[in-house]
């Protein structure tokens, strides 16, 4: 006679969620957390999360959410229509429009932060789940989140790769390798950044249409993430965009461009998670619409607030840019200047565009450095006192910005990304932060 056994057997993750680890924008914040012991500051710069007000028309709706005329006034909370608001897709074209560009043929999905427009994009443009078939293809360094997606979702990613030289600039693959990689991977759409995340690179007019010459040429979509597009600091430079690209540049573009906006960046409303997928395919945009509708709706309140922006003039948003600018401007050359004077030896990617930079510490460490084990360093032991105060670190390792899972072969594994998020007296306090840890970790290690 069996006896009944007493092991209780566990359900069983899934291979992907068993695979997963923290994001590398993540990592940091979380392990600090873990900390049982921490020293009296820390200054957070692992994640582009921005401590600046929001622009004041949306301030303005924000504070005023139960005033006569909100469509919140009676505390009531509906579903919008999954596209979104119409108002709130007007801010999206409102602002494109008061920067020069037009958006007549423009159609705007609503979503959860940008980071749901990337979901549904690399949904719509690459190949079955499960298969190799029609990949997104990216420039390495490329934002971690799109790796990640692509994971999720079961779909294949391709690359073709950059390199940090030693003056800081990042260099783009001439396009005859980057059309190399486009025959043998076949994507389904090349993603470019034009103010680059995470590296603080400005893509020009010339580089955008060579790469629009090629999307074409291979029959791809061309998808412009321009969470940053207001961001740049060289004095002659205009606005790069996609919406800036047309038949009279590359025939042929129109009809196959996308790019994702948000909220979060140059608009200061990272929690408001508020993100637009624009489009000039009407096709793209009615599958997209169908493909959101299992998410309802983007949030309400969010776009009510971010809504505000459809009524605010060319002169408004042009002045909110110049402010943001400058603000950043200042910020970007505190470090880069401070980091060089404090450590001759790093590499600081030029200060181009976006709120990062990032550091490469080749040159100053030992064989065998890697840039995820100084970051928990950083996170779980390490502080230095800067003005009176034990203070630590947090900053993104670059490894899990590249799509290369050897890290030996990683150029990521000694480079680290920050984001000028911070206070102004904060920010300044990192380059001399950042050597001392660093110093003090490799004298250890």
């Amino acid at each position: 006679m069996n006896k009944r056994s007493n092991v209780i057997n566990k359900p069983v993750l899934s291979a992907h969620f068993e695979s997963r680890k923290p994001s590398a924008v993540r990592l940091a914040q979380m392990k600090y957390q873990e900390r049982k012991v921490k020293p009296e500051a820390v200054i957070n710069v692992g994640i582009g999360n921005v401590s600046l007000p929001t622009n004041p028309a949306m301030k303005k709706r924000m504070f005023e959410l139960d005033a006569e005329g909100s469509p919140f006034a009676e505390g009531v909370i509906r579903y919008t229509g999954t596209a979104g608001t119409e108002e709130c897709q007007e801010a999206f074209k409102n602002i494109l429009k008061c920067e020069g560009f037009d958006t007549s043929k423009l159609f705007v999905q609503v979503t959860d932060g940008g980071s749901a427009a990337m979901e549904i994009l690399v949904t719509g443009v690459c190949g079955p789940a499960g298969t190799d078939e029609k990949p997104l293809m990216m420039i390495d360094p490329a934002y971690t989140n799109y790796i990640s997606f692509a994971q999720r979702l079961g779909r294949k990613t391709a690359t073709v790769k950059r390199i940090l030289n030693e003056d800081g600039n990042f260099t783009l693959p001439e396009l005859d390798k980057i059309e190399e990689a486009i025959k043998k991977n076949n994507p389904g759409c090349l993603l470019v950044i034009p103010y680059d995340n995470p590296t603080g690179q400005l893509y020009d007019y010339e580089t955008m249409k060579d790469l629009a010459r090629l999307c074409v040429k291979y029959n791809m979509w061309m998808a412009s993430d321009e969470a940053y597009r207001e961001l740049h600091y060289a004095e002659d430079t205009k606005i790069v965009s996609i919406w800036g690209l047309s038949d009279k540049d590359v025939p042929g573009i129109e009809g196959r461009r996308i790019s994702i906006e948000t909220a979060s960046k140059v608009w200061n409303a990272c929690g408001l998670r508020i993100g637009g997928l624009v489009t000039d395919s009407p096709e793209f945009n009615n599958r997209a619409v169908a493909e959101y509708t299992a998410n309802l709706c983007a949030n309400a309140i969010g776009q009510y607030i971010f809504g505000a922006l459809a009524n605010e003039t060319e002169e408004q948003i042009a002045a909110w840019a110049k402010e943001m600018r400058d603000y950043y401007r200042g910020l970007i050359m505190t470090v880069y200047n401070g980091l060089k004077e404090e450590e001759p030896g790093l590499i600081v990617s030029s200060p181009d565009a976006s709120i990062y930079s990032v550091i490469d510490v080749r040159n100053v460490v030992k064989p065998g450095f890697k840039a995820i084990d100084f970051v928990l360093y950083c996170a779980q032991e390490g502080s230095a006192v800067i003005d009176g105060v034990e203070t630590t670190l947090l900053v993104a390792p670059m490894n899990g910005f590249y799509d290369i899972e050897n890290i030996e072969e990683n150029p990521g594994r000694t480079q680290f990304r920050i984001s000028f998020v911070e206070s102004p007296e904060n920010i300044a306090k990192i380059p001399k932060l950042f050597v001392e840890l660093l110093r003090q970790f490799e004298a250890q290690r």
